[in-house]
Formats: structure tokens, sequence, C-alpha cells
């Protein structure tokens, strides 16, 4: 037996899903770890394209802009035209605006490109989530998960190491250029091992939605951009956008619940697992992508290391993720994914608590076992909360649920974001009378080599707060995972009753 048949043994996945799964996987790690690489580069962008901050800061806002406008569209395009060739287009798209990106000559021009290149990515991970839950159906998810997961959550940590690498020893262009042999490799992949699709009638696209939810989810995520870069809702470019945001989803939502075939299917949330496995999504995507934030800025202005020491030490986390997801995803099919979630909640708590009490010597050998640990509760959380979600789905509905769950997802990590990132700032202005936006210059290394003793303890305490408000949001998410739980369970009860009744 070939080492892919062992592997798709061990998984309980056909080795035809495991290719389909190392072809998707192709493309979730150039989309995602290019948003990671780009955060660390942006200030020698600014200085280079001769921008300020709040210019250059645009080059990341603009493509989680494009990205809340397209992802909405996924369930529609994949029904419409086929997954495979929306699959294939997005990421020759997204290879087309990385290379665009790396040639570019201003920063407008940079800006511009990396909206195109969010279009693209936008649908790169979503499609392919479809493409997954077709070829190996709802019921193994679980399994399908522990190996698409992997780049979705891996990348937060190997990606600052990655930007630094490229950022200390090449020019900046390279974090953008490095995509485009990726994105070729996975154009080739994609047209020969991905099934052939073929479209069909998924009525006419619901217009009045997409100027809806599309408008208002990127409302929403530039306005949480405006309140983290601001540090409040003061100013009137942070709360009216997020005014105007949440009328427009309001709206959505009372329109999605009587049109006939809206762009996001609202009504699944009637479904008791469904509604709580997107609960826990969208609250574990809070807490979790606020924390990856907050993380390599902790090793940066508290601990004074570099941008690759940061991601270096950010390893294990990564190494807990992928110890424990090939274990975690069958164990999702065979017990459900809210027990796995559950269990992988509270383990992500317990190891988020040492980070709440940090102290400014703490050991950072000490760190670094609870980031595996931490990356072992991380690898049990995510993906069996969402695997969960297409337990009870039949397979028409699997392209507007998956969707759903994403867009759900990134509003999730949006806020998280946002949250954390006001309380840093806050804690480190509080901690460090004149520290300015709490985040800048003189506050990091350079700052702390100067000044240790000053530093070293105020800075870790505002990144121990910090880390207390990351645990709130976890434990919080233990809530809706105790409703999958029950939700799952009778799920699986029901159904084993419901095959016999028929046999």
């Amino acid at each position: 037996m070939s080492r892919s048949h062992g592997i798709a043994a061990r998984l309980g996945l056909e080795p035809h899903v495991l290719r389909i799964a190392g072809v998707v996987v192709v493309g979730a790690i150039m989309s995602i770890l290019d948003t990671t690489i780009v955060n660390i580069a942006l200030r020698t962008l600014g200085h280079d394209l001769h921008a300020p901050l709040g210019d250059i800061q645009w080059v990341t806002t603009g493509y989680l802009l494009s990205l809340a406008l397209v992802i909405p569209l996924t369930g529609w395009t994949s029904e419409r035209f086929g997954a495979r060739r929306v699959w294939v287009t997005s990421v020759a798209l997204f290879t087309i605006g990385s290379a665009l990106c790396g040639i570019a000559w201003s920063v407008g021009s940079l800006i511009f490109f990396r909206v195109l290149q969010g279009f693209g990515g936008g649908m790169i991970m979503p499609v392919g989530m479809i493409l997954m839950a077709h070829a190996a159906g709802p019921k193994r998810m679980g399994s399908v998960m522990s190996v698409i997961g992997v780049p979705m959550l891996l990348a937060p940590v190997l990606g600052p190491a990655l930007g630094g690498l490229i950022v200390d020893n090449m020019s900046w262009r390279w974090i953008f250029f490095v995509n485009v042999p990726i994105g070729v490799l996975g154009i080739m992949l994609g047209l020969r091992t991905l099934p052939k699709q073929e479209g069909h009638d998924a009525g006419r696209l619901d217009w009045v939605g997409m100027l809806l939810i599309s408008p208002g989810l990127a409302a929403l995520v530039f306005s949480l951009a405006e309140v983290s870069q601001h540090g409040g809702l003061a100013p009137v470019k942070a709360w009216l956008p997020l005014v105007a945001g949440t009328v427009l989803t309001i709206a959505f939502v009372w329109h999605a619940l009587r049109a006939d075939r809206p762009l996001i299917d609202v009504r699944l949330f009637r479904d008791g697992a469904f509604s709580a496995a997107a609960a826990t999504t969208f609250l574990v995507g809070a807490a979790l992508f606020g924390a990856l934030l907050v993380m390599p800025l902790f090793y940066q202005l508290a601990r004074g290391q570099t941008p690759l020491q940061a991601g270096l030490l950010l390893a294990p986390q990564g190494l807990g993720v992928a110890f424990a997801m090939p274990i975690t995803g069958p164990l999702t099919d065979r017990i459900g994914g809210g027990r796995v979630a559950f269990v992988g909640l509270l383990v992500l708590c317990v190891a988020t608590i040492p980070f709440a009490l940090v102290k400014a010597d703490t050991s950072l050998a000490w760190l670094e076992v609870v980031l595996f640990v931490r990356g072992l509760g991380v690898g049990a959380t995510m993906m069996p909360s969402m695997a969960a979600a297409y337990a009870t789905l039949d397979h028409a509905a699997v392209p507007r649920a998956t969707s759903a769950l994403n867009v759900i997802q990134r509003v999730g990590g949006s806020i998280g974001t946002a949250v954390l990132a006001v309380v840093l700032q806050h804690q480190v202005q509080q901690q460090v009378p004149g520290a300015g936006g709490g985040l800048g210059a003189q506050t990091g290394s350079a700052g702390a080599a100067a000044h240790p003793g000053a530093l070293a303890e105020p800075l870790a305490q505002a990144f121990g707060t910090t880390f207390w408000w990351s645990l709130v949001m976890t434990l919080v998410a233990i809530v809706p995972t105790l409703v999958l739980v029950r939700a799952t369970r009778d799920v699986r009860t029901a159904a084993p009753a419901a095959e016999a009744a028929v046999g």
C-alpha cells in the first residue's frame, strides 16, 4: 500500500478524496499565508512607498473589504458555474493580483491591486470546503477538516516568520511574488485533479441580498479596522460605518427570511445543531484570531524579539495544531464535533491562563510548552465545530451553508482582532504614559532594550490584561458548544433509528 493510501486509511478517506484535499490545501496555504505575511511588512511598505501608516494600513483593510464583498457570493457562484471552475478562476485571479502587487509603483496602485487580489482570495477557501464536502460527504467533514484546516490555523503562526525572513533579506515585493509559482501550481493541479462539475440552475442571483449583505459586511470590517486604529468609536468614520453595516445586515436577514433563494440562507439557523456550530465558530474565531494578533506583538514589544524571532517562538503552537488535527478529525466523525470542540475549548482556556499571568521575567521555555498545549486546543476546536455544522445538512445545502459559516468566521475574527487591539492599545497607554498610539516604535524592541527596567514589567502587565480578555472570549464560546454537544448527540442518536425504521 502506498503512503497516500495509508494516510487515507488512517483518516477514513478514499485516496481520491485525499488528492482533492491536497489541491485545496495548496490554494488555502497561498491565500491565508499571504494575509499574515503582509502584516509584518507594513512598516517597510510605508517607508519604501513614502506613505504614512494611516495610508499604508489600507493595504490590509482594502484586502479585508474585498473579502467581505465576495464571500457571500460563494454559494450561488458554485451552484451556477460549478465549484471546480470557480475555484480555479479564484486562484488565477489571486495569482494575477499577487503579481500586480509585486510590481506596484505607489501606495495607491498597491491598494488597488490588493483589492483585486482579495476578490480571488475570498473564494478560495470556502469553495475548497464545498469541493471537499461534495467529495467526502457531510458526515465525514471531521476528517476533511483535519486536512484542509491545518493551513487555516498554521498560517497566522508561520506567516510572521516567513514575512520577517523575506523583509529582512529580500525586497518587500517578494511577499507577493512568492504567491505566483504556488498559484500556477494550484491551477495546474486543480485542472488535473478536481472533479468536473457542471453548473446547474441556481436561480436568479439575489441582487437585493447582495446589495445589502456585501456592503453591510464591508462597512462592518471597515469600522472595526478604524476602531482598532483609533482605539475607540469616537471618530465618525469608526461609528458611522458600524451603524450602517449593522442596519444593512439586519435588513438582509429580514429579506433572506422572505426570499425564495436568498444569497445566504438564514433559514439554516433554524436547525439547532447548525445554529450552535455557527455561534461556536463566531466566538472561537473572535478569541482565536484576536489572540493570534496579540501574541506576535507580545514577543516583539514586551520581549524585544525581531519579527523573525517572534514567528519562530510561535512555532510550538503550530506544532500543537499539526499534532492534534489528524487525531481530532476522525474523532469528530466518530463521536461528534460538539464533544471534541468542548474539550478543545477547555484545553485552550487552561493554556491561555499562563499568558494572562505573564510577567517580565516569565521563562520563554515555559511559554513554549504552554503554546504547544494551546495549539492542541486550537486544533481540537475550530475545525470540529465547523464540521459539526455540516453533520445535519443535505447535499444541496452545503454551498450556501459554507458561505454562511465563512461569513460568520470572518466577522468573528474581525471583531475579536479589533477588540483585543483596542484593549492592548488602551493598556499600553495606561502602563506606559506617553506611548502615543500604544503600539509605536517607542514601545518596541528598541525601547525595551534602552529601558528594560522601566518598560518590561508595564508592557507585560498590559499584555497580561489583554490575554485575560481573550480568555473571557474563549470561556463564552463554551456556552454554545454545550448546546452543540446535545444537538449533535441527538442527531447521531436519531440517524440509526431512522435507518432502522426504513429498513
